[in-house]
């Protein structure tokens, strides 16, 4: 008999994105999988030690969705929806819950399982947390085989090797530098010069109009394949991925970078100077140079091709262990 999870899933794409990974990773035969959409309100934004075990935040429309039978199994996908999560504990204190990210200190013993990346060791511990590099993501071999069926033609005409350029942009209210848009660029050339080919460029919603052009002007000599945020056509992220023999990534976005580990190409990671990354982003980024996922951008070390990064499997092999 298939043993049924329920993911409550929302409106933030990172979180949905890991949840997708972990649920591709779980489906198979002893499983039935079940979308719980989840709407907030004004009130998700009050403390988890307010929300407490309780349906408060979310809409009369997902709470009519949390209701018996309740399921074997709940996958939690962020702090807002924890509280959520132990609603259902509660009202069925069979049901197993798991939680990507940690959720806060209120009611973390709670849960059966809780996925937390490594970079976030300095929040509270507890015996059923299970520390991971990086976090889940969709990015699989079978991900990349239909990405590449799709892409590769695009990208025939370009001189080889491909080089994949994904940036992001500000984080938390900090502003992505302009010195450091340009550290960027002098990079991308520099390891340009040094291997030669094109480069495949896409940036991000959070980029800005100012380091958009900065990155236009000061590789416009460069052949290559752009994509700039709000582009017309189809994002060719996915096709980036597969087809590129290198990567080049700004270290701001944690998915984005595990993302591109996924893709197992040898990984260039852009920091930056002191004024941009939080140090989240730099414990992480710390972690993805000492486990050879990725070498620095600019320090004259050639990356190599590592084994794909993810961790949805390993979530998965843990809560069929459950």
């Amino acid at each position: 008999m298939k043993k049924t999870i329920w993911s409550l899933m929302d409106n933030r794409r990172g979180s949905v994105n890991q949840a997708l990974g972990v649920l591709n990773a779980l489906n198979d035969d002893s499983f039935e999988i079940i979308t719980k959409p989840v709407e907030y309100t004004k009130f998700a934004a009050l403390p988890n030690w307010i929300r407490g075990r309780s349906l408060l935040g979310i809409t009369e429309a997902s709470k009519q969705l949390i209701t018996a039978p309740y399921p074997d199994y709940v996958l939690s996908i962020s702090r807002r929806t924890a509280p959520i999560a132990r609603y259902i504990k509660k009202k069925s204190p069979h049901t197993k819950i798991i939680q990507l990210m940690h959720p806060g200190n209120s009611g973390l013993s709670e849960f059966d399982l809780v996925a937390v990346p490594e970079h976030d060791k300095n929040k509270k511990t507890n015996n059923n947390i299970h520390y991971i590099t990086g976090c889940p993501h969709q990015i699989t071999q079978q991900y990349l085989a239909a990405a590449r069926a799709e892409w590769a033609d695009k990208f025939s005409a370009l001189p080889k090797p491909l080089t994949a350029v994904i940036i992001g942009g500000s984080i938390k209210g900090k502003h992505f530098p302009a010195e450091d848009v340009k550290a960027l660029c002098r990079g991308i050339r520099e390891l340009k010069q040094k291997i030669g080919g094109s480069i495949l460029v896409t940036t991000s919603r959070r980029t800005g109009a100012e380091a958009e052009n900065i990155i236009k002007e000061a590789l416009q000599d460069i052949p290559q394949y752009p994509y700039y945020w709000g582009a017309a056509g189809d994002n060719p992220y996915s096709g980036f991925l597969a087809c590129a023999d290198n990567i080049i990534i700004t270290a701001d976005s944690v998915s984005m970078c595990c993302e591109a580990t996924g893709a197992g190409k040898p990984l260039y990671l852009f920091v930056g100077g002191d004024k941009w990354l939080t140090p989240k982003h730099h414990r992480f980024a710390l972690s993805l140079l000492n486990k050879k996922y990725a070498v620095l951008l600019g320090d004259n070390t050639s990356a190599s091709a590592p084994q794909p990064l993810n961790a949805a499997a390993e979530i998965a092999d843990l809560i069929k262990k459950l």
